[in-house]
């Protein structure tokens, strides 16, 4: 068991950490695919018990749990290109008013190396909800070689799995429940990748949602399924 602390920097609830950040930490516990299940919102700025797969806060509550992909991942859609994807950012209808203003991974009003600035929008001639974005990591997020962490990636994907749901139908989004992914290739810090996202299936309050980052020349990097729950009207 290891006490790890989940900084201010990686929230995305004001109060929360960021889901996908958070379920990084955790798929790196497992060989291979992982699913992460999000059990309570995760505090920040406190000292949190890792114990293998489990994250427990100081009371004992388990606030998240992660063990190997019992389902295949879904096979992302073929990328668009860079230029493409560079389009389709520009198109984010969250760049002026952001959709979770302090979120790690999807806030425009958060400076790149702070935030990750994942803004994508819809991929022209596309089906709808099938968005993306041109990301290329800062300095500030790499390693000693220079590659980006796994919690970094994963932080990546979390918010286009909901934005794609809210650019298809106007609703979802809510709170990540379940993160699925691995990571096949990490990126390098100011390589140009492709984020993408798109709505796979919805039940009621669930929406189930696939994502996916791309190197520039459309080769898979890494790839994931996410299960949002809306909040109630």
């Amino acid at each position: 068991m290891r006490e790890i602390v989940i900084a201010r920097q990686f929230r995305g609830p004001p109060s929360s950490g960021n889901g996908g950040y958070v379920c990084g930490l955790l798929a790196a516990e497992i060989d291979g695919p992982a699913t992460v299940a999000l059990r309570a919102l995760i505090p920040l700025d406190t000292p949190l018990a890792l114990d293998g797969n489990r994250l427990t806060g100081a009371d004992g509550t388990l606030i998240a749990e992660a063990v190997s992909a019992a389902a295949p991942l879904p096979d992302p859609p073929a990328p668009p290109s860079l230029a493409e994807a560079r389009a389709a950012g520009a198109r984010c209808r969250w760049i002026e008013k952001p959709f979770h203003p302090p979120c790690f991974t999807c806030s425009s009003v958060r400076e790149d190396g702070d935030g990750l600035r994942i803004l994508p929008g819809q991929i022209e001639g596309a089906p709808s909800g099938h968005i993306a974005c041109v990301w290329r990591p800062h300095a500030d997020f790499g390693d000693a070689r220079g590659s980006v962490p796994d919690e970094i990636v994963w932080a990546a994907l979390d918010c286009p799995g909901s934005l794609a749901w809210i650019e298809k139908s106007g609703v979802g989004g809510g709170l990540l429940g379940t993160m699925s992914g691995e990571v096949q290739r990490r990126p390098r810090v100011g390589e140009e990748a492709i984020v993408t996202a798109w709505p796979i299936e919805q039940s009621g309050r669930k929406f189930i949602a696939g994502v996916a980052l791309f190197d520039a020349e459309g080769a898979l990097m890494a790839r994931g399924a996410q299960i949002w729950i809306a909040r109630p009207r």
